[in-house]
């Protein structure tokens, strides 16, 4: 199993639901003539940044701590909930409250996205050795 090429998919994977992602906002922006600007470029940052930050972790403890990856599988989960978390609070106290809603809709289905990802892909590795 080459990590190093297993991590470069992901990260090109991330890459593709990343893209996906914000054109179909930006059709649900231009069907229902919303203002989803903000709730975009917070949720596929976040999507992105936490994508590529779990591949290259990923690929250094496979490479360097091979029985330390079911232990990192769960820290992943926890911490990109409690990252997720924070996010929706810090836009929360930033935002005016009648945007929260769009704000979570559109955050949630990034962030979805990305775990379902994430367990299909590494169930997928974890299979394979």
């Amino acid at each position: 199993m080459d990590i190093n090429k297993l991590c470069k998919s992901y990260i090109i994977q991330v890459i593709f639901l990343f893209a996906v992602m914000n054109g179909l906002v930006i059709i649900v922006e231009k069907v229902f003539s919303l203002d989803l600007l903000t709730e975009m470029i917070v949720s596929s940052s976040f999507l992105l940044l936490t994508g590529i930050v779990i591949a290259l972790i990923w690929r250094w403890v496979a490479l360097n701590h091979k029985d330390s990856l079911p232990t990192y599988f769960t820290a992943v989960s926890g911490f990109r909930l409690l990252l997720a978390l924070a996010v929706m609070f810090v836009y929360y106290l930033t935002d005016s409250r009648d945007s929260m809603l769009q704000f979570f809709l559109v955050f949630m289905a990034y962030y979805v996205v990305s775990l379902v990802h994430h367990t299909f892909f590494f169930a997928r590795v974890s299979n394979r050795s």
